[in-house]
């Protein structure tokens, strides 16, 4: 059915009405925008086929490990690794099997198209919002040629849309100059800052205060949750305990340092070993499951033998498997 633009921000104006609590900004302490997602890896066989029965499997879990929500197909997830068939498979296996977790979908590619058509297939099939990585192959685009870009997708949906700022992947920041141009649309929700540079961070929530503007990375975590932002952190596959401590301290009118600093600590001991590539996170995180193994896409690699025995070495120093 075709979508004039009247219509469609009708329809947004009342997504955003329920989205965002009356005569409160998006971003203020307390909001209900203030969620600890998990980038989510994307659990692949052997024959390195998506192995659904696994994905099933990680999503209680990272709740009973206090995880509110979960991206499905960010940069952890691989998503790039994936055709467009393999990514609505994947996201509705995250969706169906969600439980109570609030769930958004990286729909972002490098065309309009096709970024669109993830769009539309995770609101079908019940996403609370989408994550959308700039187009990516052109570098250096002019603010205006991607606020057009982002204007159609906007304008596509009623979802909540954030905006991905991850340059040092994409080479495509998320500038304010870009998020002003956009910031009329009501149901630009935010971004993922996945860059983790502290000033510009802190440009952001200066910025727009109204918005959801995510922290990526832990360095901006304590800045993010003061402001009552939210955050999609990869480390949150291993350590969503250790991260949503910090959440509840904040949540609670406690001092967050201490859980921040075990948080900290743990990255710390673990990195080492190698945890912050896929393969071994994945490698790591069914020892602290206690499921068979997944495995990364080409050209990522495994776990070598040597990164096996110290993630086994460092998970039994930490408590975090038997």
């Amino acid at each position: 059915m075709q979508t004039t633009r009247r219509t469609f921000l009708s329809a947004a104006g009342v997504a955003a009405a329920a989205y965002a609590a009356p005569g409160r900004p998006v971003g203020a302490p307390g909001s209900s925008q203030q969620k600890l997602y998990v980038a989510a890896l994307t659990p692949c066989d052997k024959s390195l086929k998506f192995d659904d029965g696994l994905y099933k499997e990680m999503l209680p879990w990272f709740k009973t490990q206090g995880a509110d929500g979960v991206v499905v197909l960010g940069t952890t997830g691989e998503y790039p690794s994936f055709s467009i068939a393999e990514r609505k498979r994947i996201a509705e296996t995250a969706l169906k099997h969600r439980g109570s977790l609030a769930m958004i979908v990286q729909a972002g590619t490098t065309n309009f198209p096709d970024t669109i058509d993830l769009i539309s297939h995770a609101a079908a099939n019940g996403a609370d919002g989408v994550l959308v990585i700039p187009p990516f192959y052109y570098k250096k685009p002019a603010t205006e040629g991607l606020t057009k870009y982002y204007s159609l997708i906007l304008e596509s949906t009623r979802l909540p849309v954030y905006l991905y700022h991850i340059p040092g992947t994409s080479a495509v920041p998320i500038t304010n100059e870009l998020l002003h141009s956009l910031e009329h649309y009501p149901n630009l929700a935010g971004i993922k800052d996945s860059n983790g540079d502290v000033p510009e961070y802190e440009s952001y929530l200066k910025e727009f205060p109204k918005l959801n503007m995510m922290t990526g990375t832990g360095n901006n975590l304590k800045a993010a949750l003061k402001a009552g932002m939210g955050a999609i952190l990869a480390d949150a596959n291993l350590f969503a305990k250790y991260s949503s401590a910090v959440f509840a301290a904040q949540r609670g009118g406690k001092d967050p340092d201490e859980p921040y600093d075990k948080l900290r600590e743990v990255n710390a001991a673990m990195r080492p070993a190698g945890v912050n590539a896929y393969g071994p996170m994945k490698y790591a995180l069914s020892l602290m499951m206690g499921t068979r193994e997944s495995y990364p896409r080409p050209p990522h690699l495994d776990a070598t033998s040597e990164q096996r025995a110290q993630i086994k070495i460092k998970l039994k120093e930490l408590g975090l498997i038997a």
